[in-house]
Formats: structure tokens, sequence, C-alpha cells
């Protein structure tokens, strides 16, 4: 029995030999090779953080696309808004999504109607990431006659349909849909657009004022109900 306890003995103490000596040769390892190391990792760092400046960079260029502010707006109509800080105004309805931003519009009360009338759309439009809205004045629904209008808004899927026609899924500011030419809707359908500079149109129908921002849509308010090819 004692033979075999001074057998055990000498194997724990073996054991704790070689773990001496591991963590001294760990420590001269580490002690070599500790500055070296380091630069290597400031060095990737930097890279890393090179690459996340350039990556916000670009996201910020895309960000930015379509984007626009009261001083791009143009057109005839662009006068009739209330000025200042008023509600309506383009500094007000800036920092807010388009359906909310329609809403306080003095010359867009008819098309908040309409909106109004489709279930959920506005929580769409004011949800989507960026849009482009061609929005019709209170004119142009005038121009349909109370009784038509009353009709549509009594059909909110037919009326969803005509009000998607005048939205485009991406954020365009006046320069970008006249170099695009045909712009594709959230209907399906398509616009076409015809001009340039401030004297565009959409589908024949007149830009009465452009380049409106909202926070999520920049918005073209035009003097016609736009209808969708059957």
């Amino acid at each position: 029995m004692g033979s075999t306890r001074n057998r055990v003995l000498v194997g724990v103490l073996a054991a704790l030999a070689l773990t001496i000596t591991a963590c001294s040769s760990g420590e001269e390892a580490t002690d070599g090779g500790g500055a070296s190391e380091q630069t290597e990792t400031t060095e990737d760092m930097g890279s890393e953080d090179m690459g996340s400046e350039d990556m916000d960079s670009d996201m910020g260029s895309e960000a930015g696309a379509g984007v626009t502010t009261p001083e791009d707006t143009f057109g005839p109509a662009c006068a009739d808004l209330p000025q200042g800080d008023e509600p309506g105004s383009l500094d007000s309805m800036g920092p807010q999504p388009v359906a909310d931003a329609a809403g306080t519009n003095p010359v867009l009360t008819q098309l908040v109607t309409a909106v109004g009338a489709v279930p959920g759309l506005g929580d769409t439009l004011n949800g989507a990431e960026a849009l482009t809205v061609f929005a019709p004045a209170d004119a142009a629904f005038e121009e349909l006659g109370e009784e038509a209008f009353n009709e549509l808004a009594a059909d909110p899927e037919a009326l969803g349909e005509i009000l998607s026609y005048h939205v485009v899924g991406e954020r365009m500011d006046a320069d970008g849909i006249a170099e695009a030419g045909t712009l594709p809707t959230l209907q399906g359908g398509e616009l076409t657009i015809e001009g340039e500079g401030e004297d565009l149109t959409v589908n024949g129908a007149a830009v009465a004022c452009g380049n409106i921002p909202t926070a999520n849509a920049t918005v073209f308010v035009i003097d016609t109900v736009l209808t969708p090819e059957s």
C-alpha cells in the first residue's frame, strides 16, 4: 500500500512540473509576440473602421436620392400653400410621413378623404420607406363631379386601384422622374413623364407644385385625377 501511495505522489509531482513548464513557455511566447499581434490587431481595426465609414457614406448617398427641400419646390400652386410654420406649409409637412402631411394641406382635402375611404391605405403610405406621390389637388377631384367622387368612395377596391396608380415605390425628385420618362406604379400600371425642368406633365396632367418634401416621400401636386388603363 505504501508503494502505491508513492507512485501516486510521484505522478502528481510530475504533472505539476509539466504544467509549470508549459505556463512558462506560454508566457515567453506571449512576451515575444505581443507587440506584433497588437500592431496587426490595430491595423485590422483601422481597416474595419475605414470600411464602416465608406459604408455609411454610401448609405447616406442612397438615402438622399430623390429627397428635396422647401427651396426645391416649383409651380404656381406652391404659392397657395400656407407659409412659415402653419399647418400644411412646406416647413411643417417636411418632418411628417406623407399621409399625415397631406392631411394638413389645404389643397389636398379631397385626396385625404379618398385615402381615408380605403381601409389601411393611410397607414401603408405612412409606413413606406420611400415613395413618390402624384397628388391630385382638390380642383382635380371637383372636375370629376360630386356624384362620381361619391361612387368611388363607396367602392374602396376601385378607389384603392386609382389612388395606388398615383404612387411610385421609389423616392424621386423632378429631375429623376423626367430622366426616367416612365414610372411603374404600385397599382401595376405605368405613368408617362414628359417635359423637363419645371415644365412637367404626368400622363398629360400638369404639375402644379412639385418637389414637395415629406418624411418618406416626395410629392407632386397635379391638376388631374389619373385613371389607370383597364
